[in-house]
Protein backbone atom coordinates (compact mmCIF):
# COMPACT_ATOMS: atom_id res chain seq x y z
CA UNK A 1 0.00 0.00 0.00
CA UNK A 2 1.73 3.35 -1.26
CA UNK A 3 1.11 6.33 1.51
CA UNK A 4 1.75 9.79 0.86
CA UNK A 5 5.33 9.48 2.26
CA UNK A 6 6.00 7.00 -0.72
CA UNK A 7 6.71 3.73 1.56
CA UNK A 8 5.25 0.63 2.05
CA UNK A 9 3.35 -0.79 4.72
CA UNK A 10 3.10 -4.39 6.08
CA UNK A 11 1.94 -5.71 9.01
CA UNK A 12 3.84 -7.84 10.02
CA UNK A 13 2.98 -10.12 13.81
CA UNK A 14 1.41 -6.93 14.92
CA UNK A 15 3.74 -4.80 14.78
CA UNK A 16 4.45 -2.38 11.64
CA UNK A 17 7.79 -2.62 9.51
CA UNK A 18 9.03 0.19 6.96
CA UNK A 19 10.51 -0.61 3.44
CA UNK A 20 11.42 2.31 1.40
CA UNK A 21 10.86 2.06 -2.36
CA UNK A 22 14.40 2.25 -2.93
CA UNK A 23 14.59 -1.91 -2.05
CA UNK A 24 14.01 -2.59 -6.44
CA UNK A 25 14.18 -6.35 -4.95
CA UNK A 26 11.92 -6.22 -2.37
CA UNK A 27 8.54 -4.56 -4.12
CA UNK A 28 9.29 -6.84 -7.05
CA UNK A 29 8.84 -9.98 -4.75
CA UNK A 30 5.62 -8.69 -3.08
CA UNK A 31 4.45 -7.62 -6.73
CA UNK A 32 5.30 -11.21 -8.35
CA UNK A 33 3.09 -12.49 -5.10
CA UNK A 34 6.52 -14.14 -3.95
CA UNK A 35 7.06 -14.96 0.01
CA UNK A 36 7.62 -11.39 1.48
CA UNK A 37 11.16 -11.07 2.98
CA UNK A 38 11.27 -11.59 6.99
CA UNK A 39 12.33 -7.91 8.15
CA UNK A 40 13.88 -7.64 11.72
CA UNK A 41 13.67 -4.80 13.72
CA UNK A 42 16.86 -4.55 15.63
CA UNK A 43 16.76 -3.55 19.30
CA UNK A 44 13.26 -5.07 19.37
CA UNK A 45 11.55 -8.41 21.33
CA UNK A 46 8.87 -9.81 22.22
CA UNK A 47 6.87 -8.71 25.40
CA UNK A 48 5.81 -11.81 27.61
CA UNK A 49 2.73 -12.12 29.82
CA UNK A 50 4.24 -11.03 32.65
CA UNK A 51 6.02 -7.37 30.97
CA UNK A 52 2.25 -7.05 30.03
CA UNK A 53 1.38 -7.17 33.79
CA UNK A 54 3.90 -5.17 35.24
CA UNK A 55 3.47 -2.38 32.72
CA UNK A 56 -0.37 -1.70 33.40
CA UNK A 57 -0.57 -2.42 36.53
CA UNK A 58 -2.84 -5.81 35.78
CA UNK A 59 -2.54 -7.53 39.30
CA UNK A 60 -3.37 -4.38 41.21
CA UNK A 61 -6.45 -3.45 39.89
CA UNK A 62 -8.43 -6.25 42.27
CA UNK A 63 -6.23 -4.35 45.21
CA UNK A 64 -7.50 -0.93 44.62
CA UNK A 65 -9.54 0.75 47.78
CA UNK A 66 -13.13 1.57 47.45
CA UNK A 67 -12.83 5.30 48.92
CA UNK A 68 -12.08 6.37 45.58
CA UNK A 69 -11.68 10.50 44.76
CA UNK A 70 -14.43 10.72 41.86
CA UNK A 71 -12.96 14.10 41.16
CA UNK A 72 -9.85 12.14 40.04
CA UNK A 73 -11.54 10.08 37.86
CA UNK A 74 -11.24 11.04 34.68
CA UNK A 75 -12.38 14.41 35.08
CA UNK A 76 -16.07 13.31 36.01
CA UNK A 77 -16.52 14.45 39.39
CA UNK A 78 -18.58 17.04 38.58
CA UNK A 79 -21.08 13.87 36.76
CA UNK A 80 -21.87 12.74 40.17
CA UNK A 81 -25.49 11.86 40.83
CA UNK A 82 -27.04 12.56 44.24
CA UNK A 83 -29.24 9.96 45.54
CA UNK A 84 -30.85 12.93 47.10
CA UNK A 85 -31.56 15.89 44.79
CA UNK A 86 -31.33 18.27 47.68
CA UNK A 87 -27.91 17.35 48.28
CA UNK A 88 -27.00 18.64 44.93
CA UNK A 89 -24.93 21.65 45.17
CA UNK A 90 -25.45 22.05 41.49
CA UNK A 91 -29.48 22.08 41.73
CA UNK A 92 -31.79 25.20 42.40
CA UNK A 93 -34.08 24.58 45.03
CA UNK A 94 -36.37 26.94 44.96
CA UNK A 95 -36.95 25.95 41.17
CA UNK A 96 -40.02 24.19 40.48
CA UNK A 97 -39.45 20.99 38.43
CA UNK A 98 -40.47 20.90 34.81
CA UNK A 99 -42.44 17.14 35.49
CA UNK A 100 -44.13 19.31 38.52
CA UNK A 101 -44.95 21.77 35.96
CA UNK A 102 -46.73 19.71 33.65
CA UNK A 103 -48.77 17.72 36.12
CA UNK A 104 -49.91 20.98 37.46
CA UNK A 105 -51.43 21.88 34.40
CA UNK A 106 -52.85 19.09 33.04
CA UNK A 107 -54.99 19.47 36.13
CA UNK A 108 -58.59 21.02 35.81
CA UNK A 109 -58.97 23.39 38.10
CA UNK A 110 -62.84 24.58 39.22
CA UNK A 111 -62.12 28.03 37.68
CA UNK A 112 -61.16 26.44 34.55
CA UNK A 113 -64.28 26.31 32.03
CA UNK A 114 -63.60 23.41 29.39
CA UNK A 115 -64.14 24.33 25.47
CA UNK A 116 -65.02 21.20 23.24
CA UNK A 117 -63.77 21.89 19.38
CA UNK A 118 -64.01 19.99 16.50
CA UNK A 119 -60.72 20.72 14.06
CA UNK A 120 -60.32 19.44 10.36
CA UNK A 121 -57.24 19.97 8.89
CA UNK A 122 -57.14 18.18 5.11
CA UNK A 123 -58.07 14.69 5.72
CA UNK A 124 -57.27 14.80 9.27
CA UNK A 125 -59.85 15.41 12.08
CA UNK A 126 -59.45 15.94 15.71
CA UNK A 127 -61.62 16.71 18.39
CA UNK A 128 -59.95 19.16 21.06
CA UNK A 129 -60.46 19.60 24.54
CA UNK A 130 -59.28 23.44 25.33
CA UNK A 131 -58.66 24.89 28.79
CA UNK A 132 -59.91 28.38 29.20
CA UNK A 133 -59.38 30.32 32.27
CA UNK A 134 -60.47 34.04 32.41
CA UNK A 135 -58.18 34.89 35.77
CA UNK A 136 -55.06 33.74 34.90
CA UNK A 137 -55.99 34.60 31.01
CA UNK A 138 -55.43 31.06 29.80
CA UNK A 139 -55.93 29.29 27.03
CA UNK A 140 -54.72 26.13 25.76
CA UNK A 141 -55.49 22.61 24.41
CA UNK A 142 -55.60 20.07 27.05
CA UNK A 143 -55.60 16.88 24.90
CA UNK A 144 -56.99 16.12 21.99
CA UNK A 145 -58.28 12.38 20.28
CA UNK A 146 -58.16 11.71 16.63
CA UNK A 147 -61.30 10.58 14.93
CA UNK A 148 -62.04 8.39 12.06
CA UNK A 149 -64.17 10.73 10.18
CA UNK A 150 -64.86 14.18 9.63
CA UNK A 151 -67.19 15.52 12.61
CA UNK A 152 -70.47 17.71 11.50
CA UNK A 153 -72.32 17.68 15.23
CA UNK A 154 -70.96 17.78 18.14
CA UNK A 155 -72.94 17.58 21.72
CA UNK A 156 -71.36 17.47 25.54
CA UNK A 157 -73.64 14.94 27.62
CA UNK A 158 -72.42 13.87 31.19
CA UNK A 159 -74.83 10.45 31.05
CA UNK A 160 -72.55 7.23 31.26
CA UNK A 161 -75.08 4.44 30.61
CA UNK A 162 -71.97 2.13 31.70
CA UNK A 163 -71.36 3.62 35.06
CA UNK A 164 -72.95 4.73 37.74
CA UNK A 165 -71.73 8.56 38.41
CA UNK A 166 -71.80 11.11 35.82
CA UNK A 167 -69.01 11.35 33.46
CA UNK A 168 -67.99 14.00 30.68
CA UNK A 169 -68.63 12.48 27.26
CA UNK A 170 -69.29 13.46 23.86
CA UNK A 171 -71.68 12.22 20.92
CA UNK A 172 -70.12 13.04 17.78
CA UNK A 173 -72.01 13.17 14.36
CA UNK A 174 -70.25 12.51 11.12
CA UNK A 175 -70.69 11.52 7.51
CA UNK A 176 -71.53 7.92 8.69
CA UNK A 177 -75.03 7.07 9.81
CA UNK A 178 -74.12 5.66 13.54
CA UNK A 179 -73.04 8.05 15.97
CA UNK A 180 -70.14 7.93 18.45
CA UNK A 181 -69.70 8.47 22.16
CA UNK A 182 -66.12 9.43 23.45
CA UNK A 183 -65.22 9.28 26.83
CA UNK A 184 -63.81 12.48 27.52
CA UNK A 185 -62.05 11.79 30.76
CA UNK A 186 -58.98 8.89 28.64
CA UNK A 187 -56.84 10.58 27.33
CA UNK A 188 -55.14 9.36 24.17
CA UNK A 189 -58.35 7.24 23.55
CA UNK A 190 -57.82 5.21 20.67
CA UNK A 191 -62.12 4.45 20.10
CA UNK A 192 -65.36 5.34 21.46
CA UNK A 193 -66.33 4.50 24.52
CA UNK A 194 -70.07 3.39 22.10
CA UNK A 195 -71.87 3.75 19.31
CA UNK A 196 -75.83 4.39 18.31
CA UNK A 197 -76.99 3.02 15.31
CA UNK A 198 -75.51 0.20 13.18
CA UNK A 199 -75.14 0.16 9.15
CA UNK A 200 -77.34 -2.15 7.52
CA UNK A 201 -74.95 -5.76 6.04
CA UNK A 202 -77.04 -6.83 2.95
CA UNK A 203 -74.72 -10.02 2.14
CA UNK A 204 -75.34 -11.06 6.11
CA UNK A 205 -78.98 -10.11 6.48
CA UNK A 206 -78.16 -8.15 8.87
CA UNK A 207 -80.86 -4.98 9.41
CA UNK A 208 -79.51 -1.55 10.25
CA UNK A 209 -80.58 0.23 13.35
CA UNK A 210 -81.18 4.29 13.34
CA UNK A 211 -80.20 7.04 10.51
CA UNK A 212 -79.57 5.64 6.99
CA UNK A 213 -77.43 8.50 6.55
CA UNK A 214 -75.23 11.34 7.54
CA UNK A 215 -75.97 13.10 11.29
CA UNK A 216 -76.11 16.66 10.94
CA UNK A 217 -77.50 17.59 14.79
CA UNK A 218 -77.24 16.48 18.10
CA UNK A 219 -79.47 17.68 21.34
CA UNK A 220 -78.92 16.06 24.61
CA UNK A 221 -81.93 16.31 27.17
CA UNK A 222 -80.43 17.75 30.39
CA UNK A 223 -84.03 17.23 32.06
CA UNK A 224 -84.37 13.32 30.94
CA UNK A 225 -80.47 12.85 30.98
CA UNK A 226 -81.11 9.18 28.94
CA UNK A 227 -82.40 10.90 25.83
CA UNK A 228 -80.76 12.05 23.13
CA UNK A 229 -82.22 13.40 19.85
CA UNK A 230 -80.53 13.12 16.73
CA UNK A 231 -81.11 14.97 13.54
CA UNK A 232 -79.94 13.18 9.67
CA UNK A 233 -79.63 13.58 5.83
CA UNK A 234 -82.04 11.35 5.96
CA UNK A 235 -85.03 13.56 7.14
CA UNK A 236 -85.90 11.83 10.32
CA UNK A 237 -85.22 12.78 14.09
CA UNK A 238 -84.62 10.24 16.63
CA UNK A 239 -84.39 9.91 20.36
CA UNK A 240 -81.77 7.53 21.36
CA UNK A 241 -82.46 5.86 24.98
CA UNK A 242 -78.58 6.03 26.39
CA UNK A 243 -78.97 3.58 29.03
CA UNK A 244 -80.40 0.87 26.57
CA UNK A 245 -78.66 2.16 23.51
CA UNK A 246 -81.64 2.28 21.15
CA UNK A 247 -84.63 4.08 19.19
CA UNK A 248 -86.70 5.14 21.52
CA UNK A 249 -89.07 6.88 19.11
CA UNK A 250 -88.75 8.37 15.39
CA UNK A 251 -89.84 11.72 13.99
CA UNK A 252 -91.11 11.43 10.33
CA UNK A 253 -92.45 14.22 9.55
CA UNK A 254 -89.43 16.45 8.21
CA UNK A 255 -89.68 17.18 4.74
CA UNK A 256 -86.10 18.31 4.37
CA UNK A 257 -82.63 17.33 5.98
CA UNK A 258 -82.61 18.45 9.72
CA UNK A 259 -79.45 20.07 10.97
CA UNK A 260 -80.59 21.92 14.34
CA UNK A 261 -82.17 20.66 17.40
CA UNK A 262 -82.51 22.02 20.88
CA UNK A 263 -84.53 20.55 23.66
CA UNK A 264 -86.24 23.05 25.66
CA UNK A 265 -84.63 23.87 29.26
CA UNK A 266 -87.41 23.98 31.20
CA UNK A 267 -90.14 21.44 29.80
CA UNK A 268 -87.98 18.27 28.90
CA UNK A 269 -91.02 16.50 26.57
CA UNK A 270 -90.49 20.09 24.12
CA UNK A 271 -87.93 19.65 21.40
CA UNK A 272 -87.30 22.26 18.69
CA UNK A 273 -86.02 21.22 15.12
CA UNK A 274 -84.48 23.79 12.23
CA UNK A 275 -84.77 21.59 9.08
CA UNK A 276 -83.98 23.05 5.21
CA UNK A 277 -87.40 22.70 4.08
CA UNK A 278 -87.24 26.76 5.66
CA UNK A 279 -89.48 25.41 8.48
CA UNK A 280 -89.20 25.75 12.68
CA UNK A 281 -90.98 23.05 14.57
CA UNK A 282 -91.82 22.68 17.80
CA UNK A 283 -92.52 18.81 18.63
CA UNK A 284 -94.23 17.11 21.78
CA UNK A 285 -92.55 14.10 22.13
CA UNK A 286 -95.00 12.46 24.65
CA UNK A 287 -97.44 12.02 21.64
CA UNK A 288 -96.29 10.72 18.37
CA UNK A 289 -96.90 13.55 15.52
CA UNK A 290 -97.87 16.14 18.05
CA UNK A 291 -96.00 19.74 16.53
CA UNK A 292 -96.52 23.02 15.19
CA UNK A 293 -94.32 24.54 12.73
CA UNK A 294 -93.78 28.30 11.41
CA UNK A 295 -92.74 29.68 7.99
CA UNK A 296 -89.08 31.33 7.65
CA UNK A 297 -87.67 33.17 5.14
CA UNK A 298 -84.55 30.08 4.63
CA UNK A 299 -83.10 26.87 5.41
CA UNK A 300 -83.11 27.05 9.19
CA UNK A 301 -79.04 26.40 10.09
CA UNK A 302 -79.78 26.95 13.85
CA UNK A 303 -81.91 26.98 16.32
CA UNK A 304 -82.06 27.81 20.09
CA UNK A 305 -84.44 28.27 23.06
CA UNK A 306 -84.66 32.28 25.04
CA UNK A 307 -84.30 31.14 28.41
CA UNK A 308 -85.31 34.67 29.59
CA UNK A 309 -88.92 33.99 28.11
CA UNK A 310 -89.66 30.15 28.09
CA UNK A 311 -92.68 30.60 24.82
CA UNK A 312 -89.99 31.81 22.15
CA UNK A 313 -87.31 30.56 20.23
CA UNK A 314 -84.71 32.08 17.97
CA UNK A 315 -83.66 30.36 14.42
CA UNK A 316 -80.98 32.05 11.62
CA UNK A 317 -81.25 31.19 8.40
CA UNK A 318 -78.91 30.85 4.65
CA UNK A 319 -81.11 33.88 4.18
CA UNK A 320 -79.25 36.16 6.71
CA UNK A 321 -82.28 36.64 9.01
CA UNK A 322 -83.07 35.86 12.48
CA UNK A 323 -86.37 34.97 13.51
CA UNK A 324 -88.26 34.86 17.36
CA UNK A 325 -91.11 32.66 17.12
CA UNK A 326 -93.14 32.89 20.17
CA UNK A 327 -95.28 28.96 20.62
CA UNK A 328 -98.57 30.49 21.12
CA UNK A 329 -98.88 32.58 18.52
CA UNK A 330 -99.33 31.61 14.67
CA UNK A 331 -96.66 34.04 13.16
CA UNK A 332 -92.85 35.07 13.73
CA UNK A 333 -92.86 38.01 16.50
CA UNK A 334 -90.39 39.69 14.69
CA UNK A 335 -88.04 39.45 11.81
CA UNK A 336 -84.56 40.84 11.59
CA UNK A 337 -82.20 41.20 8.71
CA UNK A 338 -79.25 40.73 10.42
CA UNK A 339 -76.31 39.75 8.00
CA UNK A 340 -76.13 39.95 3.94
CA UNK A 341 -75.15 36.35 3.84
CA UNK A 342 -75.84 32.99 5.68
CA UNK A 343 -76.24 33.46 9.29
CA UNK A 344 -74.52 30.01 10.88
CA UNK A 345 -74.40 30.33 14.95
CA UNK A 346 -76.58 32.92 17.00
CA UNK A 347 -75.68 32.68 20.90
CA UNK A 348 -77.79 34.07 23.76
CA UNK A 349 -75.85 35.26 26.97
CA UNK A 350 -76.87 32.73 29.78
CA UNK A 351 -77.19 35.20 32.34
CA UNK A 352 -77.54 39.13 30.87
CA UNK A 353 -81.40 39.30 29.20
CA UNK A 354 -81.95 39.72 25.69
CA UNK A 355 -78.14 39.85 24.71
CA UNK A 356 -77.46 37.76 21.74
CA UNK A 357 -74.73 37.07 19.38
CA UNK A 358 -75.02 36.06 16.07
CA UNK A 359 -72.35 35.42 13.48
CA UNK A 360 -72.30 35.19 9.83
CA UNK A 361 -70.22 33.98 6.32
CA UNK A 362 -69.75 37.37 5.66
CA UNK A 363 -67.33 36.91 8.15
CA UNK A 364 -68.31 38.96 10.44
CA UNK A 365 -69.91 39.19 14.80
CA UNK A 366 -72.52 41.68 15.70
CA UNK A 367 -74.33 41.81 18.83
CA UNK A 368 -77.94 43.01 19.80
CA UNK A 369 -80.40 43.30 22.37
CA UNK A 370 -83.58 41.21 22.08
CA UNK A 371 -85.09 42.27 24.72
CA UNK A 372 -88.55 43.20 23.77
CA UNK A 373 -90.22 42.95 20.37
CA UNK A 374 -87.61 45.51 18.46
CA UNK A 375 -84.45 44.22 18.38
CA UNK A 376 -81.67 46.83 18.29
CA UNK A 377 -78.02 46.60 17.08
CA UNK A 378 -75.59 47.40 19.45
CA UNK A 379 -71.62 46.51 17.54
CA UNK A 380 -70.05 44.78 14.42
CA UNK A 381 -66.84 43.67 14.42
CA UNK A 382 -64.58 41.22 11.60
CA UNK A 383 -62.81 38.97 12.92
CA UNK A 384 -60.55 37.90 10.90
CA UNK A 385 -61.27 33.96 11.00
CA UNK A 386 -62.80 33.43 7.67
CA UNK A 387 -66.10 32.26 7.28
CA UNK A 388 -67.07 32.01 10.82
CA UNK A 389 -68.67 28.68 11.18
CA UNK A 390 -69.94 29.07 15.01
CA UNK A 391 -70.63 31.24 18.31
CA UNK A 392 -71.08 29.55 21.39
CA UNK A 393 -71.48 31.28 24.69
CA UNK A 394 -69.78 30.63 27.91
CA UNK A 395 -72.59 29.62 30.51
CA UNK A 396 -70.00 31.00 33.84
CA UNK A 397 -68.94 34.13 31.84
CA UNK A 398 -71.94 35.71 30.53
CA UNK A 399 -70.04 37.73 28.14
CA UNK A 400 -67.70 35.53 27.16
CA UNK A 401 -68.00 33.65 23.63
CA UNK A 402 -65.88 31.71 21.61
CA UNK A 403 -66.20 31.43 17.66
CA UNK A 404 -64.38 28.84 14.77
CA UNK A 405 -63.76 29.84 11.53
CA UNK A 406 -62.32 28.62 8.98
CA UNK A 407 -59.15 30.33 8.26
CA UNK A 408 -56.25 27.89 7.69
CA UNK A 409 -53.89 30.10 9.69
CA UNK A 410 -56.15 31.93 12.76
CA UNK A 411 -59.53 30.42 13.38
CA UNK A 412 -60.37 29.94 16.65
CA UNK A 413 -61.17 32.87 19.31
CA UNK A 414 -62.10 33.33 22.78
CA UNK A 415 -63.01 37.23 23.67
CA UNK A 416 -65.58 39.14 26.49
CA UNK A 417 -67.66 40.94 24.15
CA UNK A 418 -66.91 43.91 26.99
CA UNK A 419 -64.18 44.55 25.10
CA UNK A 420 -66.57 47.09 22.95
CA UNK A 421 -67.55 50.43 24.36
CA UNK A 422 -71.04 49.71 22.85
CA UNK A 423 -71.54 46.76 24.80
CA UNK A 424 -70.43 47.85 27.98
CA UNK A 425 -73.04 50.94 27.99
CA UNK A 426 -75.86 48.81 26.66
CA UNK A 427 -75.46 45.65 29.11
CA UNK A 428 -72.99 47.16 31.39
CA UNK A 429 -76.02 48.26 34.12
CA UNK A 430 -78.50 45.62 33.28
CA UNK A 431 -79.27 43.46 35.87
CA UNK A 432 -78.13 39.44 35.10
CA UNK A 433 -80.33 36.77 36.02
CA UNK A 434 -79.37 32.87 36.31
CA UNK A 435 -82.07 30.98 34.90
CA UNK A 436 -80.43 28.05 33.63
CA UNK A 437 -78.77 28.01 37.24
CA UNK A 438 -75.19 27.74 35.91
CA UNK A 439 -72.40 28.86 38.33
CA UNK A 440 -73.28 32.33 39.29
CA UNK A 441 -70.87 35.16 38.04
CA UNK A 442 -70.77 36.98 41.19
CA UNK A 443 -71.92 40.39 40.47
CA UNK A 444 -75.26 42.08 40.15
CA UNK A 445 -74.19 43.58 37.14
CA UNK A 446 -70.93 43.71 34.76
CA UNK A 447 -70.39 46.86 35.71
CA UNK A 448 -69.90 45.93 39.42
CA UNK A 449 -67.58 43.12 37.45
CA UNK A 450 -65.63 46.36 36.24
CA UNK A 451 -66.25 49.32 38.28
CA UNK A 452 -66.13 52.76 36.97
CA UNK A 453 -62.76 53.52 38.69
CA UNK A 454 -60.44 50.65 37.00
CA UNK A 455 -59.05 51.89 33.92
CA UNK A 456 -61.12 50.15 31.03
CA UNK A 457 -59.56 49.72 27.16
CA UNK A 458 -60.72 52.51 25.58
CA UNK A 459 -61.61 51.96 21.63
CA UNK A 460 -59.93 53.97 18.76
CA UNK A 461 -61.70 55.85 16.21
CA UNK A 462 -61.10 53.06 13.46
CA UNK A 463 -62.19 50.25 15.80
CA UNK A 464 -65.71 52.33 16.18
CA UNK A 465 -66.14 52.68 12.32
CA UNK A 466 -65.09 49.09 12.23
CA UNK A 467 -67.82 48.31 14.82
CA UNK A 468 -70.47 50.44 12.39
CA UNK A 469 -72.30 49.03 10.21
CA UNK A 470 -71.91 51.00 6.93
CA UNK A 471 -74.61 50.18 5.15
CA UNK A 472 -78.07 48.78 6.28
CA UNK A 473 -78.04 44.66 6.33
CA UNK A 474 -80.90 44.00 3.69
CA UNK A 475 -82.87 40.68 2.59
CA UNK A 476 -80.65 38.81 -0.06
CA UNK A 477 -82.20 35.60 -2.43
CA UNK A 478 -81.68 32.19 -0.84
CA UNK A 479 -78.19 30.93 -0.96
CA UNK A 480 -76.33 27.69 -0.71
CA UNK A 481 -76.23 26.87 3.14
CA UNK A 482 -72.92 27.87 5.22
CA UNK A 483 -73.91 24.76 7.84
CA UNK A 484 -72.96 21.56 8.00
CA UNK A 485 -75.88 20.79 5.42
CA UNK A 486 -74.29 22.53 2.58
CA UNK A 487 -72.18 19.44 1.41
CA UNK A 488 -75.76 17.69 0.55
CA UNK A 489 -77.64 20.13 -1.24
CA UNK A 490 -79.59 18.72 -4.37
CA UNK A 491 -78.38 19.26 -7.42
CA UNK A 492 -82.04 19.47 -8.47
CA UNK A 493 -84.81 20.35 -6.34
CA UNK A 494 -87.09 18.54 -8.29
CA UNK A 495 -85.98 15.21 -7.88
CA UNK A 496 -86.44 13.25 -4.95
CA UNK A 497 -83.37 10.85 -5.13
CA UNK A 498 -80.68 12.67 -3.54
CA UNK A 499 -77.66 13.75 -5.23
CA UNK A 500 -74.61 14.71 -3.12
Amino acid sequence: INDKHGKIIIYFQGEIADIDEDSSDEKENIADGEDSPTVKTEGKKDKTDQDIEDEYGLNEYDDEEDGIDSKKLFGLGDLTVFADPGEDPYLDQEQPDEDEEDVEDFKIRGTDNLILAGHVEGDSATLEVYVYNDVEDALYVHHDLLLPSLPLALEWLSFDPESDTKGSLVAVGSMQPEIQVWDLDIVDCLEPAFTLGRKAKKKKNIPGVGHTDAVLALAWNQGAEHILASGSVDQTVLLWDLGQKSVASTLKYHKEKVQSLAWHPFDPQTLATGCCDKKVRVADCRTQDSYKKWKVTGEVERVIWDHFNPFQCIACTDAGTIHCIDVRTETATWTLSAHTEDVTGISLSTQCPGCLVSVSADKSMKVWDIRGNKPEFIMERQMNLGLIQSVVGCPDAPFVICLAGDKPSENFKVMDIRESAQVRQKFGSRKLENPLKTSDFGYATADEAEPANVEMETESAADVLQTLSLEPAVETSLKPSGGAASKFKKKDKKKKKKNF
